[in-house]
C-alpha cells in the first residue's frame, strides 16, 4: 500500500557535518525536470556515476531554498547560488547524504510499484 503522507512544504534536512538543507519537497515535477536537465548535461558519457550525480546536482539545485553549516574558502556562510550546490555536491559525503535522505523515500515509494 501506498501511504500518501509525502511532504508538500519545504522542510529541513540534516545532511551530516553540521550541514542542513531547506529543501523544496521531491514532487514528481521537480525530480522529472531535474533528470531530464541531467540526461542532457550527461548525455554523451556512459559514465553512470557521471549521469548519478548529475541528477544529483540537479535535483540540490531545483530543490535547495537556504541552508545552513556551508562556508566558502574563507570560512563565511556561503550564498545558495547554482555553483555552490554543485561544489557542496561534489563532496561524497554530502552527496550521498542528500540521495539516500531526499531522494530516497522518492525511491523506495517507486519500489513499492502500488503493490
Amino acid at each position: 500500500m501506498i501511504r500518501l503522507d509525502l511532504k508538500r512544504e519545504p522542510y529541513w534536512l540534516d545532511l551530516g557535518h553540521g550541514v542542513r538543507l531547506n529543501v523544496r519537497p521531491a514532487t514528481t515535477p521537480l525530480v522529472m525536470a531535474s533528470r531530464v536537465k541531467a540526461m542532457k548535461e550527461a548525455q554523451d558519457t556512459d559514465d553512470t556515476g557521471a549521469r548519478s550525480a548529475a541528477l544529483l546536482k540537479n535535483l540540490a539545485q531545483a530543490s535547495v531554498i537556504e541552508w545552513e553549516g556551508v562556508g566558502d574558502a574563507d570560512g563565511n556562510p556561503a550564498e545558495v547560488t547554482t555553483e555552490a550546490i554543485a561544489a557542496l555536491l561534489d563532496l561524497w559525503p554530502i552527496a550521498d547524504a542528500f540521495e539516500r535522505l531526499y531522494l530516497g523515500p522518492t525511491l523506495l515509494l517507486e519500489q513499492e510499484k502500488n503493490a
